[in-house]
């Protein structure tokens, strides 16, 4: 692993972000042993080492010389944009611009002629867009984006370039699979959600570190990780736990 890789890891788990508890469920109502809320990186330190880790990730990918505009989606992605292109200039003297979307548009102010989704008005024309987030399970947030970008490049008579996507951590886990009634299958393995973006898109989609890795790491470093409450080494027990998750969800067969 890479040093900003066992930060991300480190980081991960010191801020209790990563956590296993029982009876835990996805969005989509799906089980799972653990779970990762990039909410709770809400310090000045916390935020600051988020956004170091990802311009180390992108200057090491080479990707700091392929976008003008860092784009998170709201909410999260939003803080993790604006840390992001401060640790590149801070770190790195490269400086790049950032914006993120509105719930609902603007249409007072500067946008009282037109309706306004992006806050801080760096989307220029012919403007090369990366866009930023925290973790991936189904891509329906970065779709979304796409849509909203396309639709304010149309109403400004813009053309936008997004070139890809920057991810923290990829859950390595399909979609979920509904049934006649849009109930959700448990036990049945979905699409491929980045694999799936990537062809419908055209998109390349980069991510730190897979959550397989993550675990391997914090597991074989003893490092103390939220088990229901507690702070401790995660078990072999959790390990396996995770494993076999990914063996009824995973991308990898």
């Amino acid at each position: 692993m890479k040093p900003y890789q066992k930060d991300l890891a480190l980081l991960l788990a010191a801020s209790q972000a990563l956590f296993f508890r029982d009876g835990l469920t996805l969005k989509d109502g799906r089980p799972t042993p653990y779970f990762v809320n990039f909410g709770l990186f809400r310090t000045g330190r916390l935020i600051s080492e988020l956004g170091r880790i990802m311009a180390d990730y992108l200057i090491d990918a080479g990707l700091h010389q392929h976008f003008d505009v860092l784009v998170g989606p709201s909410y999260k992605g939003s803080a993790l944009a604006v840390a992001t292109t401060g640790a590149l200039w801070r770190n790195h003297q490269i400086d790049k611009s950032f914006d993120y979307d509105r719930k609902e548009p603007k249409t007072h102010g500067e946008a009282s002629l037109s309706a306004a989704r992006f806050v801080t008005g760096a989307l220029s024309d012919n403007c090369r867009v990366l866009i930023v987030d925290d973790v991936v399970t189904t891509m329906a947030t970065k779709f979304d984006l796409l849509s909203r970008l396309t639709a304010e490049a149309t109403a400004n008579g813009h053309n936008y370039n997004p070139v890809g996507v920057a991810l923290f951590l990829d859950r390595q886990q399909t979609t979920a699979v509904y049934d006649s009634r849009n109930q959700v299958v448990i036990g049945q393995r979905g699409q491929d959600a980045v694999k799936n973006f990537k062809v419908t898109t055209g998109l390349t989609v980069g991510t730190i570190l897979g959550i397989s890795r993550t675990i391997s790491f914090l597991h074989q470093e003893k490092v103390p990780v939220s088990q229901n409450g507690r702070l401790e080494p995660l078990s072999q027990a959790a390990v396996e736990t995770v494993n076999e998750y990914l063996a009824i969800y995973g991308t990898a067969k």
